[in-house]
Order: C-alpha cells, then sequence, then structure tokens
C-alpha cells in the first residue's frame, strides 16, 4: 500500500500515536509501582481512564469512516479490535480494583503493553486491500 493510500485512514495519525504513548508511560508507571510492591494509585486510575477517552476517540472516528463509505481492508478483524480497544482499559481498572496489591499494578502495565499492539493491529487491517 502507498503512503498517500494510508494516509487517509482514520485510524492513523496523531489521536493514534498519542493513544500508543500514553499507554506505554502508564505501562511504565505501573511497573515501577509493581517492582515497589504497590497497590494501583490515582494516577493509574486517572491514566486509564485518559486512556479510555482517546480510544473512545478513535473508534468514533473509525466508526464515522465507515458510515461515510469507507471500508476497512479486513472488516471482522478490525471490528473486533475496536471492541477491544474500547473494553481493555475498563477490564484493567475493574481488576486493578479488585486486586489491590502490587498485583493490580501489574494487571494495569500488562494490559497497557497490549494496547500498543491492538492499536497498530487495527492500523494494520484498515490498510489491507483485497488479496
Amino acid at each position: 500500500m502507498t503512503a498517500a493510500a494510508s494516509a487517509g485512514s482514520p485510524v492513523d495519525g496523531v489521536l493514534a500515536t498519542a493513544t500508543i504513548v500514553l499507554s506505554l508511560v502508564l505501562a511504565l508507571w505501573s511497573l515501577v509501582a509493581a517492582v515497589r510492591h504497590r497497590p494501583p494509585d490515582l494516577v493509574q486510575s486517572v491514566g486509564l481512564g485518559l486512556l479510555e477517552v482517546a480510544l473512545l476517540a478513535l473508534t468514533t472516528l473509525a466508526l464515522v469512516a465507515v458510515v461515510g463509505g469507507e471500508r476497512a481492508g479486513e472488516p471482522g478483524a478490525f471490528f473486533g479490535y475496536l471492541v477491544t480497544l474500547v473494553c481493555l482499559p475498563l477490564l484493567a481498572w475493574v481488576l486493578a480494583r479488585m486486586e489491590p496489591t502490587r498485583w493490580g499494578s501489574a494487571i494495569v502495565c500488562a494490559v497497557c503493553l497490549v494496547l500498543p499492539v491492538v492499536v497498530v493491529r487495527l492500523q494494520q487491517t484498515w490498510e489491507v486491500v483485497g488479496g
């Protein structure tokens, strides 16, 4: 796929990059907390909230593009990744609240390391064009 064709992707760009960076920063913060035997803190909760808002915005952009007539290269996988993106931060927050030990911080770290991979896969499934 050419650079010009992928430039119009609704899941590429500043918002996707911001979600990846935010997720990695939060993963680092959570890793430090887990290594220091600290439970999930307010920074992790607020970070997950901000991450969720950013991912909802990214999902909204993608859905608007689909409603507007654009099409993902692999629609089934694309929508699966969209659902996963929206659910993971909330799931991390719930599990971290249920586990108020260092392992709660480890859960947040693990989810925040998975999210950038899901964002990149979302971008890849959008860019795939017929075979």
